[in-house]
């Protein structure tokens, strides 16, 4: 039965892909909104092409912002008299109001659009809840999704973990809406498919050059100390499986490369090491050669996945499966979709990665 789920304009899956070998732009690390020391308000858009830029909301009326372009295409404005609470804007640019692309919430407002049944049916479903921690490496709070299933709330049980990361562009909210991957997991749990699990979606993206790092600290620091806290789980690392998707493979690889000891199942969807970096730095850096036989021992099943040749992670990924060959690291590799580097895929993906868990 051929069911799609797309974006309207396709946001995610383009700025899912953002990362692999496209040239930087201001763009990438810029601060939409930033409160100076004198308690006005730095307003930025990045719009090299546009005439005219402002800005409107819950902003003071009689005191309109006025946006000036720099150089580098980054328009600027300043917002005086504003003072302290929570306020909605919007910027309008050249006539055309759009929603801040920067926002942290920004990949949640892309409207969906559901062709044929769609995902929901009529099963038991589970909760996703929003949760906040905590970062004690970014110094800041910070948001996950974690999906429970049917019925978690009475039982005693500790269930198995697994961490399920996006891709580049995207955030927390990304698996649980675009992913559908809570009525994937409800769908599977009810035709008794898999085993009862806590899925946790965490926020993989940091406005940062290189966000991959940064993340792998949080996971181990912050987030993984969080769920073992606060949810009903087992803590062992036979208990323990990471997912990543393209940005979030990277992410993958670093966490379960760095501590292989932590986690027993580790999957690669549509990405590679570094892009652009040289393979074997990368491996070496992450002493794959060296941890090699620890891992090929650990890793009960460590998987790489693409969408087919279509995918633009393709040869980064093939590069990247021929190092760790020469390292002599052991995985498995499947094209379980031929629909290149999409949300398509990842479902897909996650109707079989879900099923062959902790058993």
């Amino acid at each position: 039965m051929k069911r799609l789920l797309f974006l309207a304009a396709l946001c995610c899956t383009l700025s899912a892909s953002a990362q692999w070998m496209r040239q930087p732009t201001p763009n990438d690390t810029l601060q939409s909104t930033r409160v100076l020391p004198d308690g006005k308000v730095l307003f930025q858009i990045y719009a090299p092409q546009a005439q005219t830029v402002s800005v409107s909301g819950d902003l003071p009326w009689n005191n309109p912002v006025k946006f000036e372009k720099a150089d580098n295409g980054v328009w600027k404005g300043i917002c005086e008299g504003l003072g302290e609470g929570c306020f909605r804007y919007n910027f309008t640019v050249d006539g055309v109001r759009v929603q801040d692309p920067k926002a942290p919430l920004s990949a949640e407002q892309s409207s969906l659009l559901t062709v044929g049944p769609g995902y929901v049916k009529d099963v038991p479903h589970g909760a996703v809840a929003q949760r906040y921690y905590w970062s004690k490496n970014l110094g800041e709070m910070r948001r996950l999704h974690v999906w429970t299933p049917a019925g978690y709330e009475k039982t005693a049980d500790k269930l198995p973990v697994l961490y399920l990361v996006h891709g580049g562009g995207d955030n927390d909210a990304s698996w649980p809406g675009v992913g559908a991957a809570g009525w994937i997991l409800d769908n599977l749990l009810a035709e008794g498919k898999m085993v009862p699990m806590v899925v946790v979606m965490p926020n993989g993206t940091i406005p940062v050059q290189n966000e991959v790092p940064p993340f792998a600290e949080d996971m181990v620091s912050s987030i993984i100390p969080f769920i073992e806290a606060n949810y009903n789980v087992k803590t062992d690392a036979g208990s323990r499986a990471m997912a990543g998707l393209s940005m979030g493979g990277m992410e993958t690889m670093e966490v379960c490369f760095s501590h292989p000891e932590m986690f027993t199942y580790v999957w690669v969807l549509s990405s590679s090491l570094q892009p652009g970096q040289d393979p074997a730095a990368e491996s070496a850096r992450l002493k794959v050669r060296e941890n090699a036989a620890k891992m090929n021992k650990q890793f009960k099943r460590l998987v790489f996945t693409q969408g087919g040749p279509s995918d633009i992670a393709y040869q980064n990924c093939k590069n990247t499966r021929a190092q760790l060959d020469k390292d002599g690291l052991q995985y498995e590799y499947m094209e379980n979709a031929q629909a290149g580097h999409s949300w398509t895929t990842w479902r897909a993906v996650l109707e079989t990665l879900a099923p062959t868990l902790f058993k």
